[in-house]
């Protein structure tokens, strides 16, 4: 009897559950349906019926960014509805024509299947090339580089070619260089031609969101590649490494050392436990402990060490696998963002441009003698040995001697490379500084 009621219980979740599978190719296509129709409708209502254009400048710059957040989901919505409804109608079949007959359920016409995938193409259509549009706006005001060839005093300076030219005006002799009044007056006159376009104040608007954008993208994309690997480890650690190491870790059965540090340190410690019982015992008042209850005292003692270190083993073989997720989690940010990372190098490019040749200087010279400087060397063996401790490996002396002897040496002989070939190029009086600084 037991089994018939059961049947009866499980058969109607089973029936459910059957035509929610069924019905998982119009679900699909009516979710990315009403994305489209949102998008419409902002397109209707604020844009007069026209594509969504991110650098209107009709309204203020909260108003644009909710257009823009609101956008992104909608497609991202559609896209992903759409690639649903063609998978899921990849397994479809005539058994599943026929179980959809027999369950009652009413499956839309292939005309209006057919409206509605067109209707959906059409919209997102528009926005095939957002990220690329986005990430093209916020890049400006570039910094170009200059590569300019120090003069000798065998030849005169050559003017170095730019690409962009037309062919025929690669070759410019000194009258088309040179006009008839300085290039100060013409810059200003130039200036105030800006100044007084009537459409400037809506130029320093758009460029101002356009900066503005970059900045939010930059600092976003910095807290995401923290922040996402930093949650990958712990919650992979927590939910999936940490389940299956204690699975086959058995409280009892596990390794409590996973090398002969972690021994030595439990080693010490329960001396210095035996010393300190020891000593209290001596000084202090009858009734004084026996050798028994010592025993029984350090017993407990060494089972409290075993313990924490059996955990801390766990713990290292846990970092390991838990930082393999992390790696590829901070790998697979960097694929899939490269729009976003050429936004950071502008934004970087800014920034560095943006400082004083002093101040160039000294982020150059605090760098090279925190990771290449004379007291470096303590600080690399830290960190050797705090990465040994997290993943549980013995801190082999000889690697980290072996290390500290070559690591920082390439690593400053590539720095000064990059000061001679990029540096004194695009910035000679900031090399200047820094020697000048340096010595």
């Amino acid at each position: 009897m037991r089994i018939p009621i059961f049947s009866q219980k499980i058969y109607p979740f089973l029936l459910s559950a059957y035509r929610w599978y069924l019905l998982t190719p119009e679900r699909s296509l009516e979710a990315a349906y009403k994305a489209a129709l949102q998008i419409q409708a902002i397109e209707d209502e604020h844009f007069n019926g026209n594509k969504i254009d991110l650098n209107s400048a009709i309204y203020s710059n909260s108003v644009m960014d909710y257009f823009e957040s609101d956008l992104k989901r909608q497609l991202k919505t559609a896209r992903m509805r759409l690639t649903e409804f063609r998978a899921s109608r990849l397994f479809s079949n005539e058994s599943h024509q026929r179980a959809i007959q027999k369950t009652g359920i009413e499956y839309p016409s292939p005309t209006l299947i057919l409206d509605k995938l067109e209707f959906i193409d059409q919209v997102i259509s528009k926005y095939n090339n957002l990220e690329n549009e986005i990430n093209s706006a916020v890049v400006v005001n570039k910094p170009q580089i200059v590569k300019v060839d120090p003069p000798t005093s065998q030849s005169s300076p050559q003017k170095i070619p730019n690409p962009n030219q037309e062919p025929n005006q690669k070759q410019r002799g000194k009258a088309d260089t040179m006009g008839i009044l300085p290039r100060s007056i013409l810059s200003t006159i130039g200036r105030l031609q800006v100044e007084l376009d009537p459409n400037a104040e809506q130029d320093v608007v758009k460029n101002f969101r356009q900066t503005q954008r970059r900045t939010i993208i930059s600092i976003r994309f910095i807290l995401l590649l923290i922040i996402v690997p930093l949650l990958t480890h712990q919650i992979s650690k927590v939910l999936i490494v940490g389940p299956l190491i204690n699975h086959f870790r058995g409280s009892e059965t596990a390794q409590m050392f996973l090398n002969l540090e972690m021994e030595e340190e439990a080693l010490v410690e329960l001396q210095r436990f035996e010393e300190r019982i020891k000593f209290e015992n001596l000084i202090s008042t009858p009734p004084r402990l026996s050798a028994a209850e010592i025993e029984i005292k350090m017993s407990d003692k060494a089972n409290e060490i075993a313990e924490q270190f059996r955990r801390q083993s766990s713990n290292a073989i846990k970092n390991v696998f838990s930082d393999i997720f992390s790696v590829g989690a901070f790998i697979y940010l960097l694929v899939i963002s490269k729009p976003s990372i050429m936004v950071l190098k502008d934004f970087f490019d800014h920034i560095v441009y943006g400082l004083s040749d002093s101040a160039k200087a000294f982020i150059i010279i605090l760098f090279t003698d925190v990771f290449v400087g004379f007291h470096s060397p303590h600080g690399w063996e830290v960190i050797l040995e705090g990465v040994s401790r997290h993943w549980g490996l013995p801190a082999n002396r000889d690697f980290i001697f072996l290390f500290i002897a070559t690591f920082p040496v390439i690593l400053d002989t590539i720095f000064k490379y990059w000061i001679f070939r990029y540096l004194n190029r695009i910035s000679p009086s900031a090399v200047a500084t820094y020697r000048n600084m340096n010595e």
